[in-house]
């Protein structure tokens, strides 16, 4: 079966699929958890809330975006956004938003839907004791949740949210579609390229294995850690 495999194509594009390709994917992997965490944090605050409009809005953000399949939530964000923002600007011709941008942009708002779910069971696995004893203190709701109740929100879900992370680096794949320059893509045109697309799609695959193996790994040596320090 591998008695025609080339090793020697996967060597001679390492330095472009690691520089191009691979650096992309971890950059966007990156730079989307932290934009996530962040939003999906106030979406979180939001739907607990004790405002009704926030409450409502905060659930209709969630299910509208974790009903829907990424890859069309990528394709709505890549081709009609230009579009959209023609028709809010009154710009004469569509209004470009830069692969790297359209990309983060998409997996920041679609990943806080999931991410907003993961710190609301973390604020609500909070003891509700916490709460009153920083009122008790002279703080207020937000120097509470900035000072007390995140942090410990935070430490509870973290091997939580690194999962999600995790999920995310796999999902980076998809920006393949739209032809934006990830490790998959990157392989893809190096297997078009030289006409070697098992060996470039192999290879693909025991880096996604690989990198995904190991970074669960650590989530559960990390969860082992936190059960101790509980």
């Amino acid at each position: 079966m591998f008695s025609d495999f080339d090793f020697g194509v996967i060597q001679r594009s390492l330095p472009y699929l690691i520089k191009e390709g691979l650096t992309f994917t971890l950059t966007l992997t990156a730079l989307s958890t932290i934009g996530g965490v962040i939003l999906g944090t106030l979406i979180a605050m939001a739907r607990l809330s004790s405002y009704r409009v926030l409450q409502v809005a905060g659930a209709g953000y969630v299910n509208f975006l974790r009903s829907l399949p990424l890859v069309l939530v990528i394709f709505w964000f890549y081709f009609l956004m230009p579009y959209i923002l023609q028709w809010v600007t009154g710009a004469s011709s569509p209004v470009p938003v830069g692969a790297f941008a359209s990309a983060l942009i998409t997996f920041t708002i679609f990943e806080a839907a999931y991410f907003s779910e993961i710190m609301r069971a973390g604020i609500q696995s909070i003891p509700r004791g916490q709460p009153a004893a920083a009122a008790a203190l002279g703080m207020n709701y937000w120097q509470s949740m900035w000072y007390i109740i995140l942090p410990q929100a935070f430490r509870n879900m973290l091997p939580v949210i690194l999962t999600q992370t995790i999920i995310l680096f796999q999902d980076t794949s998809l920006v393949y579609v739209v032809s934006l320059p990830d490790f998959l893509g990157a392989a893809s045109k190096v297997a078009q390229r030289d006409g070697r697309l098992v060996e470039m799609y192999i290879f693909a695959a025991i880096v996604y294995f690989i990198i995904s193996f190991f970074a669960s790994w650590l989530v559960k040596r990390l969860q082992a850690r936190i059960a101790i320090i509980r």
